[in-house]
C-alpha cells in the first residue's frame, strides 16, 4: 500500500492517472457517438 501512495503522490502517477481517465472517458464519447450513428443510420 505504501508503494501505490507513493506511486500517486508523484507529480509525474497523478499526471499517468489523469491521462488514463481521459482516455477512458474519450472511448466511452466515441462508443456512445458510434452507437448513436448506428441508431440514426436504421
Amino acid at each position: 500500500m505504501i508503494l501505490f501512495k507513493e506511486l500517486f503522490g508523484t507529480f509525474a502517477g497523478q499526471l499517468s492517472l489523469a491521462v488514463i481517465l481521459f482516455i477512458i472517458g474519450m472511448a466511452v464519447f466515441f462508443v456512445r457517438m458510434f452507437l448513436k450513428k448506428i441508431a440514426a443510420g436504421e
